[in-house]
């Protein structure tokens, strides 16, 4: 089994704060074996981290944060930039037409995007896999939420530290059953299998509101620049 980080952020996400490299060294550090940069909209520094991660032990998965229509999508295994904006389900087609996989996080969670407050049921069923365990998530009740709806569709589960600065990194992962392979392929096709189990805990709270601030103030500072 790999354990696998499938959604943090590096400084190019407007609420991140760090680089890849100081996420790689985390990653090694607490003894994952891949890992997964998904910034909002932004796609440079996961293929960078790709390109990077072998050198610190580890499988680079290149993906992003998607920005639907609907909500947040985590398009993993793409090496290019998936447009924001467009409708869920035309998401996830432009998703897995480039090779990808389509993870819904935090999908219950209307306050950071997620997706149940624009489709049904039925619709968030379409996604190749559910995360069902957000560490950034403060009473867990989205957590629970999204893994009652995994279970009721038969569909596959995985987790992420959602994290925004290195140190938490790592606090949630996927562990992933590939008969040995240490490949993208092979991560993302025990994801679409469903040969998952999740493991985490949560951000602390002091640290999530650390985050939360700091990705304000750079919201803030980002469209100052841009107004100028």
């Amino acid at each position: 089994m790999l354990s696998v980080e499938l959604h943090c952020h590096s400084a190019l996400s407007y609420d991140g704060r760090d680089p890849v490299e100081l996420l790689l060294e985390q990653a090694a550090a607490v003894g994952l074996d891949a890992i997964a940069v998904t910034d909002h909209d932004e796609i440079d520094a996961s293929l960078e981290a790709a390109s990077k991660a072998g050198s610190y032990g580890l499988v680079g998965i290149p993906g992003m944060e998607v920005t639907s229509a609907a909500g947040h999508i985590l398009a993993l295994g793409v090496e290019e930039k998936v447009p924001k904006g467009m409708g869920f389900e035309e998401t996830l087609t432009y998703i897995r037409e480039l090779g990808g996989i389509a993870v819904v996080p935090h999908p219950f969670q209307e306050s950071r995007s997620g997706v149940m407050a624009n489709i049904d049921r039925e619709t968030l069923a379409t996604a190749d896999a559910i995360e069902v365990y957000n560490s950034r998530l403060l009473t867990g009740r989205a957590n629970r939420q999204a893994e009652r709806f995994a279970v009721d569709y038969n569909l596959p589960r995985t987790a992420g530290s959602d994290a925004h600065i290195s140190e938490m990194v790592g606090q949630a992962v996927t562990k992933v059953e590939t008969n040995g392979e240490e490949t993208v392929d092979a991560i993302l096709d025990a994801i679409r299998r469903g040969d998952t189990t999740v493991e985490g805990k949560r951000t602390p709270w002091h640290i999530s509101f650390r985050q939360a601030a700091g990705g304000a103030k750079r919201r803030v500072k980002n469209r100052f620049a841009e107004f100028l």
